[in-house]
């Protein structure tokens, strides 16, 4: 397992350190000895390297895919990943440090080492046919982006799709990938009974800044372009302006919602920075290598917020912070979402329209 990679940025990835997890007894660090220049002419070590950080796709062999909490911080008891690890690289996921659990490091591994749920349909279907299951809205992509670059051709998350709306259940979706839009055909007839809705996540409008954050999730302008066609064809959208980052881009948090507003969202909302376990570690290393000028202001500002370290982790504040500098923050959001209209309350899914459909064996009722 790699260490350190180098100094300097990997191409397409949002870290460049792949610090063991947790969980490990030994850290481990990439070393050149010498020997691979010694013994092979022409030895190209971008090539090498690109090799060696290439995208990994695994099975993953869960035997259940709903997932449940109780987190008031939320709203929503139940969501469903159809991955794990993500590929869009965003070096600021709070996601990162659950790959410690499969002995994997939360840094590069995350990204490039990923979990497929290939049986997440099937999964899903016996789990809604269950008996007493009580139908409420399920988060889908609430951990990992549902809709991240393999989704192209797994296509686990439009069968997950498939399966909701054939059980006409409400789903609420979280990503920051126009891909999205592939699933117009299934989402818009089922926004039209109240059972679809779309949160797409903004960080920045600064393209240069997008990329170094989030290296190979889709340009901020794209995702504008997917609120607008989400929102033309009948699907609610808000608009999630997060991470807010301290000195970095919380200074677009307006901007942002206003060009949400302009797109067609009808909500907007935002999320403080959050620096769980070793999350800490790799954003520290990521603001030195790419604003090494405002590192130390952006982590003292990120102390302030959280009661003098880099993460706090209790419901009710985990996702606003403390301190003065997180309450000029919520002042400047709830005076924008007011201003632009962005502020309505929760939507209402339905969830009396629930029905599983006919199976094979199924007994045909009388009436």
């Amino acid at each position: 397992m790699v260490d350190i990679l180098d100094d300097r940025p990997l191409k397409g990835r949002g870290t460049v350190s792949n610090r063991v997890g947790r969980f490990e007894a030994h850290a481990r660090m990439r070393t050149d000895d010498g020997w691979a220049r010694a013994g092979h002419d022409g030895w190209d070590e971008e090539a090498d390297l690109e090799v060696a950080t290439a995208t990994q796709v695994r099975l993953d062999t869960s035997r259940s895919v709903i997932s449940y909490n109780d987190s008031p911080d939320v709203n929503f008891d139940r969501s469903i990943n159809p991955y794990r690890g993500c590929e869009h690289g965003c070096v600021y996921c709070f996601a990162r440090p659950s790959h410690a659990y499969l002995g994997h490091s939360p840094g590069l591994d995350f990204e490039t080492i990923l979990y497929a749920k290939r049986d997440a349909p099937a999964l899903l279907a016996k789990e809604l046919r269950a008996k007493g299951y009580t139908p409420q809205p399920i988060a889908l992509g609430a951990n990992t982006d549902a809709y991240q670059p393999i989704e192209r051709t797994e296509r686990i998350t439009r069968g997950v799709l498939e399966v909701l709306r054939d059980f006409r259940h409400p789903v609420g979706i979280i990503t920051k990938s126009p891909l999205v839009l592939r699933d117009l055909d299934i989402l818009a007839p089922m926004a039209a009974d109240g059972l679809a809705r779309v949160s797409i996540s903004i960080t920045t409008l600064d393209r240069d800044l997008a990329r170094k954050l989030e290296p190979r999730a889709g340009t901020p302008q794209r995702r504008l372009d997917a609120v607008r066609q989400l929102s033309q064809a009948g699907v609610p959208v808000s608009v999630l302006a997060s991470p807010m980052i301290p000195a970095l881009n919380d200074a677009e948090l307006e901007g942002i919602l206003a060009a949400a507003k302009e797109a067609g969202a009808t909500q907007g909302h935002y999320i403080l920075l959050r620096l769980p376990r070793e999350l800490g570690d790799l954003m520290e290393e990521w603001l030195r290598l790419h604003v090494p000028d405002r590192a130390d202001h952006v982590l003292s500002l990120i102390r302030q917020c959280r009661d003098g370290g880099r993460n706090h982790a209790e419901f009710g504040t985990r996702m606003r912070g403390t301190g003065v500098y997180a309450q000029l923050l919520t002042a400047r959001y709830k005076l924008a979402v007011k201003r632009l209209g962005l502020d309505q309350r929760r939507w209402s899914m339905r969830c009396d329209l629930f029905q599983p459909p006919p199976q094979a064996g199924d007994q045909l009722a009388l009436f």
